[in-house]
């Protein structure tokens, strides 16, 4: 399969940070500890840290049921809970795990066709938000949807898990899922060093300079292992994505730079060290700039704990 990495990171970016004005993932919502029943037509309203899922009704023979999948959170999700058999079409940018390869892969998750979705004969199709009322489409052709957004938290993807296992009839399974990487992300932060003042950080989201502060989804992740976000402090409303100067980020010398753009955009330490004036950073000089997987880092499904746990082993590494 051929992707095309920076178009989808400027179009996953723009779809769901400009809904709410950069606001909204890799990255995708309602997800708690306890699954919503998704077999029957409802929205749920959740509080305003969290994103609202939708869905329509779902066939009862949810184990057997055919699924097209429009976001590549949802898929990865999927394949972790044991219902990567019945996917029967995915969209473009579907790339882990290796087997959502084989599948077709010619829907887009942006510029939705209701007609080509129709064509795989799906009894559920899964939406990574609702930009365009796709749902609406699907409603006139009686085919049931489930709309879970980007996460804002991390209990909106636990919650996102357990909704889809609920609709797929792996309920068991997802429910495994969440406890393992509730599991896995608290051993995690127990086992990252705590420096005696917090190191500060920058994450990059491409080579302009957009980053996340700590409202964000990203944000908390960085926040559960005590890291001091430089992007906290920028001016203006930015939805939680400001776009940063570099003359900001060179006068808040940040001890740590996280690459997200490491596919899209080619950055990387020397890219990052080539710029003016980013020569003399301290992230720079400690070699403590890190390229992340654009994917894991823009994604809110289980390889959430990837990152988490790339993330500890910069804050290990520069502590030591």
């Amino acid at each position: 399969m051929t992707t095309h990495p920076r178009r989808f990171t400027r179009r996953m970016f723009g779809a769901v940070v400009g809904l709410a004005l950069i606001a909204a993932a890799c990255g995708s919502d309602d997800a708690s500890n306890g699954a919503a029943d998704t077999t029957s037509a409802s929205t749920a309203t959740s509080a305003p840290a969290e994103t609202t899922v939708e869905s329509s009704s779902a066939p009862s023979d949810a184990v057997t049921m055919r699924v097209v999948s429009l976001s590549p959170t949802h898929t990865e999700i999927m394949f972790a809970i044991g219902a990567g058999d019945q996917l029967v079409a995915v969209d473009e940018f579907s790339d882990y795990p290796a087997e959502a390869q084989q599948l077709p892969n010619d829907l887009s998750a942006f510029d939705n066709n209701v007609e080509a979705i129709a064509a795989y004969e799906p009894d559920l199709v899964l939406i990574g938000g609702d930009f365009n009322g796709l749902g609406s489409q699907l409603d006139e052709l009686g085919i049931a949807w489930w709309d879970g957004p980007a996460a804002l938290t991390l209990d909106d993807t636990y919650r996102q898990i357990a909704e889809l296992g609920a609709a797929t009839g792996h309920s068991a399974e997802a429910d495994a899922l969440v406890a393992e990487m509730q599991s896995d992300i608290d051993a995690i932060v127990v086992a990252t060093p705590t420096p005696p003042e917090a190191l500060s950080f920058f994450h990059e989201i491409d080579d302009t300079l957009f980053s996340v502060d700590s409202t964000t989804f990203i944000g908390e992740l960085y926040s559960l292992l005590g890291l001091r976000n430089i992007a906290d402090t920028a001016e203006g409303d930015s939805g939680g994505y400001p776009q940063l100067s570099a003359e900001f980020i060179v006068s808040a010398d940040p001890d740590l730079i996280f690459l997200a753009d490491t596919k899209c955009c080619g950055q990387s330490l020397e890219t990052v060290a080539a710029r003016p004036g980013w020569a003399d950073l301290t992230a720079v000089q400690t070699g403590n700039v890190i390229n992340l997987d654009d994917d894991v880092a823009s994604r809110w499904g289980p390889r959430v704990v990837e990152f988490v746990q790339a993330v500890s082993d910069a804050v290990s590494n520069a502590a030591g």
